[in-house]
């Protein structure tokens, strides 16, 4: 039986394969390096988008808090004539006021703000139940509005504040 014998590699053939990774290695090298200024210039960006998105939020917020405000300046101004007529004529204050309130609604409303409706029965996502009493209507029926509750959009700002029938 005859054995074939492994051939070793040659120095030069050793010394072909060490360039050759060697080569390749540098080649990696370059490619995670322009890999990673890649990434750092991505993250660089996002920082600068982040940035920039934050800057133009409050922006966004300062523009309504000036419109807002200035949407009720006329009130303000109504309700100092009001005071300035509660000297004079006790029957035209009420009036005044009145429309003062029809005004702070009306502004109000064109910002989204809504009042919750507190006709049937009580629930408790939008009303908050502050006293409980028996009574001839049905469990759960709202006897009474303590604080009127506001909505702006889908969310509650502030729940209506009512009295709960216990039932008979």
């Amino acid at each position: 039986m005859t054995e074939k014998a492994e051939s070793k590699p040659t120095r030069t053939e050793l010394e072909k394969q060490v360039t050759a990774l060697e080569e390749r290695a540098a080649l990696l090298e370059k490619e995670r390096d322009e890999h990673l200024d890649d990434l750092r210039r991505v993250a660089a960006e996002f920082e600068n988008y982040r940035k920039r998105v934050a800057r133009d939020q409050a922006s966004l917020a300062a523009r309504a808090h000036e419109r807002l405000v200035k949407e009720l300046l006329p009130v303000l101004d109504d309700l100092e004539r009001a005071l300035e007529a509660c000297d004079s004529e006790r029957g035209r204050v009420e009036e005044g006021v009145r429309l003062v309130q029809r005004e702070l609604q009306e502004a109000l409303g064109k910002e989204g703000l809504v009042e919750i409706e507190t006709n049937g029965n009580f629930d408790p996502h939008v009303h908050e139940a502050l006293l409980s009493q028996p009574s001839e209507q049905d469990d759960g029926a709202i006897l009474e509005v303590l604080q009127k509750g506001y909505r702006l959009g889908d969310r509650v700002l502030r729940p209506a504040r009512v009295v709960v029938s216990q039932g008979e």
